[in-house]
């Protein structure tokens, strides 16, 4: 019985693989025909089925951008440099998306330890890291097991070198995949889809305006509090705004 439904699982999960390919196709042949609002329900369609991916968020991002809809169009590219980090197609074309907006808030800026960090393992995502760490270790396995049926002196002391090399580079991209995870759980942002919102200085519709902030801006959130939040711009302005004025990257 166990067998069965698990059949009957994998089978399902290739037909929907299948049908959303289709669906892909079909958005993509809707963007190349300008019809950019029926492309963006198929693309849409694909993300209500629980798929994602990089591709997908920034050819939602396209569809947007084409209809000059800000802040839809910085969430997916933003979506979509999450997932591909190094994309140089995704961080152009967020850049002309936030030229769009009006508050000019830019990035929060990493420095020190942090800084150097971040740049120099972009390439990936946490998860990119993780596909290296296990790429590294198989090749790890393979080498070392060559190495330890080998004959030759001179090819089992390359074979040893390069499995301990290997090791090392899994280890580290385990390490460096756990650490920008961490990063990532330090702050979550968010991007405003209001035309335009009034930020408090307390959780409550009575307090008193702190600043206006509008559809596009990237913020941080710090705190979360009944149906407000509290959050921090790169200048260290902070302030309230109930959260159905944003959407959660």
């Amino acid at each position: 019985m166990k067998k069965l439904i698990f059949l009957l699982a994998l089978c399902f999960s290739f037909m929907a693989s299948a049908q959303n390919a289709q669906v892909f196709k079909a958005a993509n042949e809707a963007y190349a025909a300008g019809n950019y609002e029926e492309a963006i329900a198929q693309y849409e369609q694909i993300l209500e089925s629980g798929q994602t991916s990089a591709a997908l968020h920034y050819n939602l991002g396209n569809s947007y951008y084409k209809l000059n809809r800000v802040a839809p169009s910085i969430y997916h590219y933003e979506k979509a440099l999450r997932l591909e980090p190094g994309d140089e197609d995704v961080q152009n074309n967020l850049g002309f998306a936030r030229n769009m907006a009006i508050d000019a808030i830019g990035e929060e800026e990493q420095t020190g330890f942090r800084g150097i960090f971040e740049t120099s393992t972009a390439a990936f995502s946490a998860s990119g890291w993780g596909w290296v760490a296990i790429f590294c270790m198989l090749v790890f396995v393979v080498f070392f097991l060559v190495y330890y049926f080998s004959s030759r002196t001179f090819t089992k002391r390359l074979l040893f070198i390069g499995s301990m090399l290997f090791l090392l580079m899994a280890i580290s991209s385990v390490i460096v995949a756990v650490t920008k995870e961490s990063y990532s759980e330090e702050g979550e942002y968010a991007i405003v889809f209001s035309e335009e919102v009034e930020i408090k200085n307390e959780p409550s519709p009575r307090a008193d305006d702190a600043f206006l902030l509008h559809e596009g801006a990237k913020v941080k959130i710090t705190e979360d509090f009944q149906d407000w939040v509290e959050i921090r711009l790169p200048n260290g302005s902070t302030g309230w705004l109930e959260e159905n004025h944003l959407r959660r990257l």
